[in-house]
């Protein structure tokens, strides 16, 4: 990286930050985010926006730490929003995801059946941010998901697995740490680069018919390396880098899900396409 590239970071960082706080963001109402409509179970979908939205978080994430920025977010939009917890281990609370990725893909197949029953949708939109961007894959392709899911929205997504900046490869030369992994965090396991469960999921093809997909990535991912490896191939994907929308956004893995208002917007006109606005880093005041 050029010098004068290094010293515009800092710059950008604060710039970023200063618009974030001042646009009227779902963090602010942190404290209220129980009662902010979020996982009003009386909500009806508007024929605006008819289709329910379901967030998945990520690994260590949970149904409200992960989504106090973006839900309200969507709610202020005119959305049906609701968000589930899943993978979570005996003894472990709050930091879930841990458990193994073809349960937890069943507790989301449970919880969508619930969210089309209470709105009368026939079909939701799933926004996921990591392991949440990856694991309703395996519910679109393995459990029936693709007739009841119209898009799924993939922020920073662990689609092909991680190298976790390569320090996976190192495994084989520690004995026993990859089964004490597999038995302790089966969840974490399966995210490993050519772990079994993503041959699974990536064999004849990343994508099922009939489901539009959004990848949303950041150059600066320090979780799914490469960053790259959240793309997907195939019919109805739309690859996006977060720095091609916005050179001055510096989101690394956690904030392009908690914090980022600029992949929050290019989410949001991947659930409304025929409405799309063109994501650029004024997006943070909208």
């Amino acid at each position: 990286m050029l010098p004068w590239r290094r010293l515009l970071r800092p710059l950008a960082v604060l710039t970023l930050t200063a618009a974030a706080l001042v646009a009227p963001t779902g963090a602010a109402q942190a404290a209220s985010a129980p009662s902010s409509g979020w996982n009003n179970w009386s909500c009806k979908p508007s024929a605006a926006h008819p289709r329910p939205v379901v967030l998945v978080h990520g690994t260590f994430g949970n149904s409200v730490d992960n989504w106090l920025g973006l839900a309200p977010y969507l709610v202020h939009r005119g959305y049906c929003v609701y968000s589930l917890d899943y993978g979570q281990l005996p003894g472990v609370p709050f930091f879930n995801g841990l458990g193994p990725i073809d349960k937890s893909a069943g507790q989301l197949d449970v919880f969508v059946d619930k969210v089309l029953a209470s709105t009368g949708s026939a079909k939701t939109d799933i926004i996921g941010h990591s392991q949440g961007g990856m694991m309703p894959r395996y519910y679109l392709k393995f459990l029936g998901g693709a007739e009841k899911v119209n898009a799924l929205v993939g922020l920073a997504p662990d689609n092909h697995g991680t190298t976790l900046l390569g320090f996976t490869k190192l495994l084989p030369y520690f004995p026993g740490a990859e089964d004490l992994i597999s038995t302790a965090t089966p969840g974490l396991a399966d995210q490993i680069a050519g772990s079994a469960f993503q041959q699974k999921l990536n064999a004849g093809g990343d994508t099922v018919p009939g489901v539009k997909y959004t990848v949303i990535a950041t150059k600066y991912d320090e979780v799914v390396t490469p960053y790259r490896s959240a793309f997907l191939d195939g019919p109805n994907v739309r690859n996006v880098v977060l720095q091609d929308l916005c050179v001055l956004d510096l989101s690394e893995h956690v904030a392009i899900g908690l914090t980022d208002r600029i992949a929050w917007h290019e989410a949001l006109n991947a659930l409304d396409p025929a409405h799309a606005e063109r994501t650029t880093c004024a997006s943070v005041f909208d």
